[in-house]
């Protein structure tokens, strides 16, 4: 390996116009593999000059990239040793006008872009020859490193792509540039470039796809116009190497599409066709007959010199060959005349040349200048569209959020109304039940009266027959005595009969008769009052039955009614019992919506997207005292509503004002904090969180019956005044002053300042005056000129001072409300002063030290 590279130097170091021989690089390569290194190949690839010849190195590449390709697999590493000494050569040459100085730093760039890559991803070999089972090894399951494989093949083809059309450009693509041997000489790496290429697109375009399986089409788009840019370039190059005759005996070019793979659809996959790049067996050019040919005069030359002509003596044919010497001394020096004015046309055209390339090199960085800010513009496009569709989405979703809360509040108001309406209706059916219970109160009275009177006449009936029977058994029986006695003083006369017995009899006789006269028409008068009284009972007891079935209709009749009430009650009761079940449900509606707000809020504070934003203290301030008394209203609609569940109105208000006051509190939070110190920002996007935290459990409590009446907002206030503290804090210091005491620090600084001028303009003075004793001529005059400068810059500063006391027609110092700015520009007239002071002392400090 060692005679094969010493071979390569001494045959090629001063020629431009030989490409290498074959079996030397081979056996360079074969060398490799026998060590199973490269140390002896760079053992004397370091001796070489490198930086003096520009061919040289260049046919150095072209070694070095095939024993890349084709050499042991232990090569990079060892290659990889000798990285910076190839970057030094590619800077070198690269800032040489020299063409071969071109394309060898483009060469080294690419050898190190390669070595590079493949250190990377050692499980692709050098020559590019992987499947696609390694290449899906290499790539791996994570979307990352796919991503940041295909840049590295981009750069990698890019790299490629660069070095053959710089090299295309230097030559005419006509057939007989490329049979020259100089031209060959520049054609000749083109070969392992278009093996290279080949396996790269089919790299890309497989990456792309699994690329595109995975992301959306918009994050790929600038690997796609990347990718067509590439595949129109390496589509040029092919072409044009395929017409070249240089080519045509070497390699076979494989034909690339007519357009590019459309990566938007995966089906797309299956139409691609790997191209493959055929090597014959013999692609070098038989350099032995070259070097046999150049080689003969040479030999023939020596024979001459060595044994002489063949004859010794001039004749004819001597004569003749030195009339042809004359003639070719003189067409010599006619071609040296063509050759210097070609040589003259050359050079200008290679300046021309290079002025046009350094127009065009100049035309390709606008380009990618513009190209550049044509990118810039487009993210910021697209960062603006996204921002304006966030702002849609969140405007909508704000919008939609105010209709629901304006449906709610209709339904809210007609439940109220329905609500109103059967307070009434229950009113009123308590009135009519109320009026039904002392009719029904009234009539069982009434009835019980019935029964009492009832039972008194029952009573009384049988009384009074009781006392008639009574009454007519006495008689009877009094009567019946009178006759038993009568009939025993009859008996006892009859006894004793006397004379005037007859008489007696008759007598008594008569009596007798007229007392049961008088016993019938009074049993008669008894009958007729007995029948009286049972008529006048028959007539009580029918007005009795009849007063009591219409009491026992008016019962039924109550009882219906009572029915009827008691049904529309429970009625009530049951919707009164919906319309609870109803305002708790908006209630539950009310808090989800809140908790959905609250929690778009915090994610905020985890967007990439949000970091970018600001905001001021002053603002954040506003909106966590908003967000205060947006607590305090919760709470009392709390209160209200767990004294009176069947309005839920208040509660419901307070809690779509907190949520939206709240979560613009969070944001505006978060970011107040991204321009905050480090402290600050740290415990205001904990407060932030903290906030959003206290916020969510509290809306969990108001979510459940059992949890309700102890939710209490009192955390949230804690937190909301922990960030108002945190605002406040981060304000602006002058904005804690109050306006008489900012007046009285003004007047104390502008006293110490109109000090501060006197004793500059004393010190100005002695160092005048000491100046004027050291120096003298120009120095003193300058001097002297920034000296008058400076007693301008103080009067200048005086009436700074009398504008900021009586500027804009203020009176005193804490007068008017631009104070604040008149301070300010006060202030930056005494630095300009200080500054112009402390500048001229040290210039009179250095011409004295001068």
């Amino acid at each position: 390996m060692g005679n094969g590279t010493c071979c390569i130097w001494n045959r090629q170091q001063s020629c431009d116009s030989l490409c290498f021989l074959n079996n030397t690089t081979t056996g360079i390569i074969l060398g490799t593999h026998r060590e199973k290194g490269a140390y002896t190949f760079w053992s004397y690839a370091l001796g070489f000059p490198l930086a003096s010849s520009s061919i040289l190195s260049w046919k150095f590449c072209h070694v070095l990239h095939k024993v890349l390709r084709d050499g042991h697999r232990n090569v990079l590493q060892d290659c990889m040793r000798h990285h910076s000494s190839l970057v030094e050569i590619g800077k070198l040459w690269s800032n040489l006008h020299d063409k071969y100085g071109q394309l060898v730093a483009l060469y080294t760039k690419l050898l190190c872009t390669k070595m590079e890559f493949h250190v990377k991803h050692p499980e692709i070999p050098p020559n590019l020859e992987a499947t696609d089972e390694v290449l899906e090894r290499t790539a791996g399951t994570d979307i990352n490193n796919v991503f940041q494989l295909t840049v590295e093949v981009f750069d990698y083809l890019d790299a490629e792509l660069r070095l053959a059309e710089t090299v295309i450009r230097q030559l005419n693509t006509s057939i007989a540039i490329s049979t020259l041997t100089s031209g060959q000489c520049r054609l000749a790496p083109l070969i392992q470039v278009i093996q290279d290429c080949s396996h790269l697109y089919h790299f890309t375009v497989k990456l792309l796809f699994k690329l595109h399986a995975c992301l959306p089409a918009d994050t790929l788009q600038g690997h796609r116009d990347r990718f067509h840019d590439q595949f129109h370039s390496l589509k040029t190059f092919f072409n044009k190497a395929r017409d070249m005759l240089y080519f045509k005996r070497l390699i076979q070019i494989p034909k690339l599409p007519d357009s590019p793979p459309n990566f938007l659809h995966a089906a797309s996959l299956a139409k691609h066709v790997k191209p493959v790049v055929v090597i014959p067996d013999e692609y070098e050019p038989d350099e032995a007959s070259t070097a046999s040919i150049q080689a003969q005069p040479q030999q023939l030359d020596i024979f001459d010199q060595t044994f002489g002509p063949p004859n010794g003596g001039l004749n004819d044919r001597d004569l003749q060959i030195e009339s042809l010497k004359l003639d070719l001394e003189s067409l010599r020096a006619e071609l040296g005349r063509v050759k210097a004015e070609a040589q003259r046309y050359i050079t200008q055209l290679k300046s021309q040349i290079n002025s046009l390339e350094a127009e065009l090199e100049e035309q390709r960085a606008q380009k990618q200048h513009a190209l550049v800010e044509n990118e810039q513009l487009r993210m910021e496009l697209e960062a603006t569209r996204r921002r304006n569709a966030e702002h849609e989405s969140s405007q909508a979703f704000f919008i939609e959020a105010e209709k629901k809360a304006q449906a709610t509040e209709q339904r809210y108001n007609k439940m109220k109304e329905k609500h109103t309406e059967l307070v009434a209706s229950h009113a009123e059916l308590l009135r009519k039940s109320a009026d039904t219970v002392k009719m029904l109160s009234a009539t069982q009275q009434t009835q019980e009266e019935v029964e009492r009177t009832k039972q008194q006449l029952s009573f009384e009936v049988d009384r009074i027959k009781q006392e008639a029977d009574t009454k007519y058994l006495e008689f009877y029986v009094w009567r019946l005595e009178a006759c038993h006695t009568f009939l025993d003083g009859l008996s006892f006369r009859h006894s004793r009969p006397s004379a005037s017995s007859g008489f007696s009899l008759c007598q008594t006789t008569e009596q007798m008769n007229s007392s049961v006269t008088a016993l019938q028409a009074e049993k008669e008068r008894l009958m007729r009052s007995v029948s009286e009284k049972e008529a006048e009972l028959s007539c009580l007891r029918q007005a009795a039955q009849v007063q009591q079935s219409s009491l026992q209709q008016e019962r039924e009749r109550n009882s219906r009614e009572l029915g009827e009430l008691q049904g529309k009650l429970q009625e009530k009761e049951q919707l009164k019992q919906k319309l609870l079940e109803e305002q708790f449900a908006l209630l539950q509606g009310t808090v989800t919506e809140a908790e959905n707000i609250i929690q778009d809020a915090v994610a905020k504070l985890d967007d990439p997207l949000h970091i970018r934003c600001t905001s001021s203290p002053d603002y954040l301030v506003s909106r966590a005292e908003a967000t205060l008394g947006s607590v305090d209203k919760m709470k009392k609609g709390h209160a209200d509503y767990l004294s009176n569940m069947r309005d839920a109105g208040g509660l419901l208000r307070a809690l779509t004002q907190f949520s939206h006051l709240a979560a613009d509190t969070i944001i505006n939070g978060s970011a107040t904090a991204h321009m905050a110190p480090t402290d600050h920002a740290d415990r205001l996007t904990e407060n932030c969180r903290g906030c959003a935290t206290q916020s969510l459990q509290f809306f969990r409590d108001l979510k459940s019956k059992t949890t309700l009446p102890r939710a209490d907002p009192a955390s949230i206030r804690v937190i909301v005044q922990k960030i108002l503290h945190l605002g406040q804090e981060l304000r602006p210091k002058g904005m804690d002053i109050r306006q008489d005491e900012l007046g009285d620090l003004v007047e104390k600084e502008m006293a110490a300042t109109s000090a501060a001028i006197e004793e500059a303009v004393r010190r100005i003075d002695e160092m005048m005056n000491q100046a004027r004793k050291d120096t003298s001529g120009i120095k003193l005059e300058v001097n002297e000129r920034f000296v008058f400068g400076t007693s301008n810059y103080c009067c200048f500063a005086c009436s700074g001072t009398h504008l900021c006391c009586q500027g804009c027609g203020m009176g005193s110092h804490r007068d008017g409300v631009s104070l604040t700015g008149n301070y300010i520009l006060y202030r930056y007239i005494i630095q300009c002063i200080s500054c112009s002071i402390f500048k001229h002392h040290c210039q009179i400090n250095y011409d004295s030290y001068c």
